[in-house]
């Protein structure tokens, strides 16, 4: 039997979220191997390289493209660098998984998409929330029409960021971050309320600036329409001293709770059934897997989307529906108007910022 081929990984930026893709491709040893690192801080390329093993270090991403020739690109950097070095992987052959936020804007996304081709290569992008087993179990429920129709749900990100945070120079700044906490934190917690509930039709939303000195906002409330009838409301905070990420969905038969904080397994889902709901018919609704939300489990499908030639998950619309959202709520907040989903085109100064201002 011939060997199968393992995945030729480098990674681009080497900084604190690398651990975390590091990690996840050594979860997949036996069909990874991680070649390479690029950071524009030379010891910090060599510190991930030594802790990945026989990885070399670049201080680069040309150089390292031209070298290595790498099957697959994981890129760890800040979002304002992401569209270009997103770009040269694809160009170069090479498939992309790429932290979130995958950009800063809804054109930068529609650019990285244009440089891939069918079949591959192809850009996803790390929504390690929709990875957990508790995510997938939620689905399946609602599909069988165990839970009943998804009527009201609460979406929450409420985190704490000091000024400490913000000293990282492109951090709170349109050009280089492109957004505030809904889109740098809230951004995951959005995404996996849209796995679970399916496709938006209309957010209404608030933004603000309370305490931080940066340009964009610190807090921001949205609230949002699904195409399925479902009301929703949405928090994103870098305000708030008790953290905590949260969703809960009222469907006709339960209330579903999902309580963390950067993370979940199965003990962090509740199900508390309606009145009228036999015991006898809640069996099914535990969680049976404690499989927790994570980079490595979230790379498995990319790998074997890479394997089989076909487009990831988080990839292509599938990636590009909570970047619209988040723009839909910079726009409704910016304006005081409800934005419908398809309503942000080419010609929208929403689709060439978050920010609404001219590229």
């Amino acid at each position: 039997m011939t060997e199968r081929k393992r995945l030729r990984v480098a990674v681009v930026g080497a900084g604190g979220i690398a651990a975390s893709h590091r990690a996840a491709f050594q979860a997949y040893r036996d069909d990874v191997d991680i070649v390479a690192a690029a950071d524009v801080e030379e010891a910090r390329a060599v510190a991930f390289c030594a802790a990945a093993g026989n990885a070399k270090p670049y201080g680069d991403l040309d150089t390292l493209l031209a070298e290595q020739e790498p099957d697959l690109v994981s890129i760890c950097t800040p979002p304002g660098l992401h569209v270009e070095q997103t770009t040269k992987a694809l160009e170069s052959g090479a498939w992309v998984w790429c932290e979130k936020p995958p950009c800063r804007s809804l054109a930068e996304y529609d650019e990285m998409a244009a440089a891939e081709r069918e079949g591959g290569p192809y850009v996803s992008f790390v929504f390690q929330q929709r990875s957990g087993a508790g995510a997938a179990h939620f689905r399946s429920l609602i599909a069988d029409g165990v839970l009943g129709r998804p009527l009201v749900a609460h979406c929450q990100t409420t985190w704490y960021r000091d000024a400490a945070y913000y000293s990282v120079p492109w951090r709170g700044r349109w050009d280089s971050e492109g957004g505030g906490p809904a889109m740098g934190h809230g951004i995951h917690q959005m995404d996996l309320l849209l796995h679970l509930l399916g496709d938006w039709a209309e957010v209404r939303a608030m933004t603000a600036r309370l305490v931080h000195d940066v340009e964009t906002e610190d807090v921001s409330t949205a609230l949002v329409r699904f195409e399925s009838g479902a009301l929703a409301t949405v928090v994103n905070s870098v305000l708030s001293p008790d953290e905590v990420s949260r969703i809960r969905v009222d469907c006709e038969n339960a209330t579903v709770e999902l309580t963390h904080l950067y993370g979940y397994g199965a003990k962090d889902w509740r199900y508390t059934a309606a009145p009228h709901v036999a015991e006898k018919a809640t069996k099914r609704w535990s969680v049976a897997s404690d499989d927790v939300s994570s980079h490595a489990a979230a790379f498995g499908p990319v790998l074997a989307a890479h394997r089989a030639g076909r487009r990831p998950p988080c990839s292509g619309e599938d990636g590009r529906r909570v970047l619209e959202f988040v723009a839909a709520l910079y726009k409704s907040a910016a304006t005081g108007a409800g934005v419908r989903r398809g309503e942000i085109v080419p010609d929208d100064a929403f689709h060439r910022s978050m920010a609404g201002a001219p590229a």
